[in-house]
């Protein structure tokens, strides 16, 4: 399990692939000509959050609200709001073996060919 003080400096590599093609919603949204300057996620993303805070087991309210500030400082600040939020806290949940990266990586791919298709 990570320490605290090094779960900036753990590498995941699921999510600098996002950063390094920025995989933003702004960027996605004009790609698939979607008008809504909202991502899609944000509602799920928000719903997880108050999950994971009421839950409080898996990974206690402080120490959630404390990874996203720091990793989307000190890892992810090329990233807007709320995109920030979103890869911190998956960092998060995978530094700490919440999930695993290829979990996470197979999620993505299914998200991935729903907007291909989508697109099409």
């Amino acid at each position: 399990m990570t320490t605290d003080h090094d779960i900036a400096a753990v590498r995941v590599r699921t999510l600098e692939h996002i950063v390094e093609h920025e995989q933003i919603w702004e960027r996605m949204a004009a790609q698939y000509r979607v008008t809504n300057p909202v991502p899609p996620w944000k509602t799920s993303l928000d719903a997880m959050c108050d999950a994971l805070d009421e839950e409080g087991e898996a990974l206690p309210v402080l120490t959630r609200r404390e990874d996203e500030d720091r990793i989307s400082r000190e890892v992810y600040s090329s990233l807007p709001y709320p995109e920030n939020q979103l890869v911190a806290l998956a960092h998060s949940l995978v530094t700490r073996n919440v999930i695993n990266e290829t979990e996470l990586a197979d999620r993505l791919e299914v998200v991935r060919a729903r907007l291909d298709v989508a697109g099409d």
